[in-house]
């Protein structure tokens, strides 16, 4: 099959080689699969050999994809990759078979093996997962061919297929986020919408630094981006494609502030902050016709509202007890529930695409973190503190987390970080410059 993404790659897919159907996996004595619910302590090693490089002109894709897989795996704390120089044996033809003692021998669990050949601007990649202890392959050998402009989304399908055969849960790699880049002092910073792998690779920009943007958030399939603008010299809501880079104002009333957009599941309709005389509330428009249905009618404050997966609910904060909390309401409006509890103020709210965990910003004693508590309120838990952690967003499987993080200072600096949602395995996301607001896409198709 082949697909066009949203962001004009190519891409087609197909099953081969058959094989074992995906067992549940194998460890030395028992399945091979790693529990992520509870967090892991010690990552499982797995090897990456470099790909077969199956023609001259696939050489040096052989070698990059390997690398990208590598770190992908690597990079979510769950896997830690064996050193090729601990190597004892080679892997040299695709199709050879594997020797297995010689991965037993430097303690490997799995070992993923593939190949890559290229002509013109056409790369094809095939690989395979071995369960090293079992003796077997694990699943089907998966082939991906496209340009060879996307061979880092191949490497991050790769990646997706191993970790979702080994831990049981949905991929994240092939996947983009939406952000704030930012330049120039704190004082009088520029910034402009960007986009970019979920890595922090192939950065695209999206608009110049000639007004201030904030809030980018993706639709559900990726294509369009709500982000709010003051190039009016007034915050307002705008609409862009992702292909065309066309924008267009949303919501827009005179005499009003609109800001903090969301889509719903069904990418027609957007929830987002209307502020009028001096008090917001919620509403929600429908993208196409522009039709818009008051949600809130409080004197408080009422901000950052955010779908629950199945559109039924709205999450959002309000300051209408005294302070920012969290509340929850059904999605055409009525009466809000309250469901943080804990001290301190409660922020951007955002629910897990698995339906299971709230994230939100908290700020307590001088400090800001990330957390996550139950949809109710209940197992709340912080994840991160700093001198200003916000903005959280899901990887597309919900087990990892997104946000910003400011420096203190007057050179203070924002950049983004990843943490997963057990609170391990804390990490910088690599920009080219300050970065911030992200908003990460579902799995591209």
């Amino acid at each position: 099959m082949t697909y066009q993404s949203p962001f004009g790659l190519l891409l087609a897919i197909g099953l081969m080689f058959g094989g074992l159907a995906a067992a549940p996996a194998v460890a030395q004595n028992g399945p091979l699969r790693i529990e992520i619910t509870e967090g892991v302590i010690e990552p499982l090693p797995i090897a990456v050999p470099n790909f077969v490089a199956e023609n001259s002109a696939a050489g040096e894709y052989a070698a990059n994809l390997s690398r990208v897989i590598a770190a992908d795996l690597a990079g979510t704390g769950l896997f830690r990759e064996i050193p090729s120089s601990a190597f004892v044996g080679r892997v040299d033809s695709f199709d050879a078979p594997i020797a297995y003692a010689d991965w037993k021998a430097i303690n490997a669990q799995a070992l993923v093996t593939g190949a890559v050949s290229a002509s013109g601007d056409r790369i094809v990649v095939k690989f395979r997962l071995f369960d090293i202890f079992s003796g077997q392959q694990m699943g089907e050998g998966l082939q991906f061919a496209g340009t060879t402009q996307s061979w880092r989304r191949m490497a991050h399908k790769v990646a997706d297929a191993v970790y979702s055969r080994i831990t049981g849960e949905g991929g994240y790699f092939d996947s983009r986020v939406v952000f704030v880049s930012e330049s120039g002092p704190k004082n009088d910073r520029a910034k402009r919408l960007a986009v970019m792998d979920y890595d922090g690779a192939n950065v695209q920009y999206l608009t110049d630094s000639a007004s201030i943007v904030i809030a980018p958030r993706f639709s559900p399939t990726g294509d369009r981006i709500l982000y709010t603008s003051y190039i009016s010299g007034f915050p307002k809501i705008y609409l862009m494609d992702v292909a065309s880079v066309q924008a267009r104002a949303l919501a827009d009333q005179p005499g009003t502030m609109t800001f903090a957009p969301r889509f719903a599941p069904d990418g027609r309709t957007v929830v987002f902050s209307l502020e009028q005389g001096g008090n917001s509330d919620l509403y929600s428009v429908d993208t196409a016709s522009g039709a818009s249905t008051r949600l809130t009618n409080a004197p408080s404050i009422e901000t950052a509202p955010d779908y629950s997966p199945d559109g039924s609910q709205i999450v959002f904060e309000s300051d209408r007890s005294g302070t920012q909390q969290i509340y929850v309401m059904s999605a055409g409006g009525g009466e809000p529930r309250r469901i943080s509890n804990g001290a301190g103020r409660y922020s951007t709210p955002v629910w897990s695409p698995r339906g299971d965990y709230i994230a939100f910003t908290k700020q307590n004693q001088g400090r800001f973190h990330i957390g996550v508590m139950r949809t109710d309120g209940s197992e709340e838990r912080l994840l991160t503190a700093s001198f200003l952690d916000e903005g959280p967003t899901w990887s597309p499987n919900g087990r990892v987390i997104m946000f910003a993080r400011e420096t203190a200072g007057a050179g203070g600096q924002s950049s983004l970080y990843s943490v997963d949602i057990s609170g391990r395995n804390l990490r910088p996301v690599v920009t080219n410059g300050g970065a911030s607001d992200p908003s990460w896409s579902p799995l591209l198709p």
